[in-house]
């Protein structure tokens, strides 16, 4: 494998039909702040699609991954309920947050869908997936046998892709994906440093925070790593600031983002600064790099602005010409000390030469931003391939999306409409028919069980 012949694809969550403001997400402060706002399903899917859009106009490769089924049904079953899914979703919302639940459309964020170490990194010479256990909210933890499926579906080859269980879980074994791993090389396609961050053990008393719990262990960035292959001199693991996490920085992503041989962080990100920061150098040296630290000093952007902006929450991309790129959202745009120390990246001699805004303010409101909606695969020419078009994303199948979302999703839904039994057979009807747009075929309980 040379180090010219891969390229990252951004694999986007499209935002679910039961898109709402539950408030589910401790520790998340968007989403707590907007509980019970009313949302916008059909706007923030197609604010999704906008994005892909503006991805492909920058000459990079675009992915999809579907929505759950939602509100979902076999959970409630598991509880007990019986009957007609209309007497089991009236019967079920008796019982005090449990359809919100089940409902959530939070499967969109996809940077906690699994974690994807590329070929060039693991012993196997394989790409590796591991879905995320997603223990720390319920709403989350529902979601990882679709993801597998739907992951196994879309990179259906074993000679180029090896899936594997979720971490174990239980008690404080969180794996949140993506949205704490990063990745440092030379190029997409020359053997990389995997970054594992995490924010606790699962074992310690004292996580060190005080406000808000970490989600992400490090026996489970131990297990992902193991797991996926990766080999040893390919993976370091750093642990997360707590005062980061107090302030609202429930992943890492949150706070700082990698992409090639670029890190970019704000000073309060990881709980030893300079020990990360010389490790990363000692590690990095004998890939044949020195990593470019691109530092937000907390005097030019605080921690609060960094975290309400998302300005670490978005894409860090690499353009055909070999340039960066950041993807951002208006919150960005919009915070004077973040658009401030963005024009200064662009003005300055670093490898970031352009900022593009967008829209993305319904799933900002719930608490993810660019960097939320993608799951990052690097994939060789061969692998890429080896998908046969599954779930890829050109301008043609964004106008298909685009036209799926107008005729399937509502222009309002409240918390009180989740219970209704149209919005499942909606639900339903839309992602039957997104299967078979997409070329991923039968991955959904309703399509396998027929319930």
């Amino acid at each position: 494998m040379t180090a010219t012949n891969a390229r990252e694809v951004n694999f986007d969550g499209l935002v679910g039909p039961t898109h709402n403001y539950g408030g589910l997400s401790d520790g998340n402060l968007a989403s707590m702040n907007n509980l019970g706002d009313v949302s916008n399903p059909r706007e923030a899917a197609l604010q999704g699609v906008a994005k892909m859009r503006r991805l492909l106009a920058l000459g990079l490769t675009q992915g999809v991954l579907l929505p759950h089924e939602r509100p979902h049904m076999p959970t409630l079953k598991a509880f007990g309920f019986t009957g007609s899914d209309a007497e089991i979703l009236q019967r079920a919302a008796y019982a005090p947050g449990l359809v919100p639940n089940v409902a959530s459309a939070s499967a969109m964020w996809t940077a906690n869908a699994a974690t994807v170490s590329p070929s060039a990194d693991c012993q196997d010479g394989r790409v590796h997936f591991t879905p995320a256990n997603l223990t720390a909210m319920f709403h989350r933890s529902i979601e990882h046998p679709v993801t597998g499926r739907m992951l196994k579906a879309i990179f259906n080859d074993d000679r180029h892709f090896a899936h594997h269980p979720p971490a174990p879980s239980g008690g404080r074994m969180g794996d949140e994906g993506a949205a704490n791993h990063g990745r440092l090389a030379l190029s997409h396609g020359a053997k990389g440093l995997q970054l594992f961050v995490y924010g606790h053990s699962a074992f310690e008393r004292d996580q060190g925070t005080q406000r808000f719990a970490s989600r992400q262990a490090l026996q489970c960035s131990h297990a992902v790593a193991t797991m996926n292959d990766v080999r040893g001199d390919s993976l370091i693991f750093i642990r997360q600031a707590a005062r980061a996490i107090d302030a609202g920085a429930f992943h890492n992503d949150v706070v700082s983002v990698t992409n090639g041989t670029a890190l970019m962080f704000h000073e309060h990100a990881f709980e030893d600064r300079d020990g990360t920061l010389e490790a990363l150098k000692q590690r990095c040296a004998p890939l044949g790099f020195e990593p470019v630290f691109i530092e937000a000093r907390a005097d030019d952007v605080s921690l609060q602005d960094a975290i309400g902006s998302y300005l670490f929450n978005s894409q860090l991309v690499t353009l055909p010409d070999g340039a960066m790129a950041l993807i951002l959202p208006t919150e960005a745009e919009d915070t004077a000390s973040t658009k401030a120390w963005v024009d200064a990246q662009i003005a300055g001699n670093g490898p970031i030469r352009q900022a593009h805004y967008m829209d993305l303010k319904q799933s900002m409101k719930n608490g993810g931003g660019p960097a939320c909606l993608r799951l990052r695969v690097v994939l060789t020419d061969d692998e890429l391939a080896a998908l046969q078009g599954r779930a890829l994303v050109d301008e043609a199948m964004a106008d298909k999306l685009e036209d799926w979302i107008k005729r399937h999703y509502r222009d309002r839904l409240a918390i009180a409409d989740l219970a209704d039994p149209q919005l499942l057979v909606e639900c339903r009807a839309a992602l039957d028919e997104l299967t078979q747009i997409t070329g991923v075929g039968s991955i959904y309980d309703f399509q396998l069980t027929g319930s």
